[in-house]
């Protein structure tokens, strides 16, 4: 099931999952999905695996249990930075054969150590590549950004490159993390005054360690509230008093996304199912 066939009826929840690289968090990955494909997510996004010419294996396998045991609708994030068109055309493939139809296209983070190939400087430039290549096969997202991407010029020109990933195909977005709905209010309205019509997913991540979400903050550009600020600093040392915290603020968050009839709220569960299920559970009775 494509995406873009989900979204206008109620504001849809889903979360987001990484490959674990080894140990214990790759054993308990099934404990994890079936906590979460238990809660009936409209979608579950799988991130892109790091390195090498094909999509990388724990991604897709995790996809397709997603898809074929849980019958839940994954969606496979792709990067294009450091890869070339004949790559890509490979990894298509490898998701066609995979029964995968979802497809979260994006530039992917730059890497000092790595130098970018030349043929896709944008996730726009990879929107466009996969629609030309495959038509409609398969349903494309994308990111945006609520507080404006780092490396934007500025804001205005953020919101026409976001268009541009609209005009060549995207037909849902996934917003990064943010901690103050006021900002994703104002962001929302900018880019429906651009002419952007598609659903926007707002992205939310309960934060329970505060290295965490420093590290986070650091990546993405997202402001910290005073509030919030003022939350890590009472319960930094007690580890249950700032999940507690953490889970609350975020939840207080989703509830005023859901009232304002947000198109989505898609949760960055860090593969950590309680947090997903507290707030299910919180707002089963809103959606």
């Amino acid at each position: 099931m494509k995406l873009n066939t989900i979204y206008g009826k109620k504001t849809v929840i889903s979360f987001e999952i990484f490959p674990p690289k080894h140990g214990a968090a790759l054993q308990n990955i099934d404990e994890t999905l079936e906590i979460l494909c238990s809660l009936k997510p409209a979608f579950i996004s799988v991130t892109f695996g790091a390195g090498g010419s094909t999509v990388n294996s724990k991604t897709v396998e995790i996809a397709k249990k997603i898809k074929e045991v849980y019958r839940v609708e994954p969606v496979v994030h792709l990067s294009c930075l450091n890869y070339t068109r004949s790559e890509i055309l490979a990894m298509l493939e490898e998701l066609r054969e995979a029964g995968i139809e979802n497809i979260l296209a994006l530039r992917g983070d730059r890497n000092p150590d790595v130098t970018p190939r030349e043929d896709f400087h944008y996730a726009s430039d990879l929107i466009r590549f996969i629609r030309e290549q495959t038509g409609d096969e398969f349903n494309i997202s994308a990111a945006c950004y609520p507080e404006t991407h780092p490396e934007a010029v500025s804001r205005e020109q953020d919101i026409i490159h976001l268009k541009e990933k609209v005009d060549n195909g995207a037909s849902h977005l996934i917003s990064q993390l943010f901690f103050d709905n006021a900002s994703f209010y104002q962001f929302l309205g900018e880019v429906r005054g651009a002419g952007i019509t598609v659903p926007v997913e707002a992205g939310i991540m309960p934060v329970t360690n505060k290295a965490q979400i420093e590290r986070m903050v650091n990546m993405c550009g997202a402001t910290l509230p005073e509030k919030y600020r003022k939350i890590m600093d009472r319960y930094e040392n007690s580890k249950d008093a700032l999940f507690d915290a953490g889970v609350i603020y975020a939840l207080n968050q989703v509830v005023d996304l859901i009232a304002n009839g947000v198109d989505g709220v898609h949760l960055y569960t860090m593969n950590n199912p309680v947090l997903a299920k507290r707030i299910c559970e919180e707002i089963k009775n809103l959606i």
